[in-house]
């Protein structure tokens, strides 16, 4: 468990079903994640999530908690074979929620956590090009864009660009 200063990123319950369907069914977004992340969200698809959460030996899958809620999710999916010291960052945020600075410091923390206490030396994240909001994140969080993908990914229908963004161990000790 890592405790922030409005929030707190725990394991994913059985219990969060009821408010990750309430956050997470939001089109807003799901339109700024991967298709796995279905609109509507409904209970269905939350009980599939948790169970794979709490399956999960591998990866780091946590909810953020905000007022004794799970109102968000954030982890590393740790890469394989020569890129077994890499991870992508996902996350994302009930609306209800943003603006606050929630996000940037949940990022902050999870990153801090994985550079102190595994072998990761990269972790990277890819962003749509629509999605400002989660770039601004990054950078705040002193990654920096290494590529874009142009016309990589297609949601809802239409063609967009894929920003790539990371942050270097290396680098996350001198900035941070």
């Amino acid at each position: 468990m890592l405790e922030g200063s409005q929030f707190r990123l725990r394991p994913w319950l059985h219990e969060d079903r009821d408010s990750l369907v309430r956050h997470a069914n939001n089109k807003k977004i799901a339109m700024n994640l991967r298709d796995g992340f279905p609109h509507p969200y409904t209970m269905d698809d939350a009980r599939e999530w948790i169970e794979m959460a709490l399956d999960n030996k591998r990866d780091v899958i946590l909810a953020i908690e905000i007022d004794r809620e799970a109102c968000g999710g954030i982890g590393l999916h740790l890469m394989k074979d020569v890129y077994r010291f890499n991870a992508e960052i996902g996350y994302w945020l009930s609306e209800k929620h943003w603006g606050k600075g929630i996000t940037t410091e949940a990022v902050r923390l999870l990153v801090d956590y994985a550079f102190r206490n595994t072998s990761l030396i990269r972790i990277f994240a890819g962003v749509f090009s629509s999605n400002y909001s989660s770039m601004r994140v990054l950078e705040k969080c002193g990654f920096k864009r290494e590529a874009v993908f142009k016309k990589s990914v297609k949601k809802e229908g239409a063609f967009l660009d894929e920003h790539i963004y990371s942050v270097l161990k290396d680098d996350w000790k001198i900035n941070n």
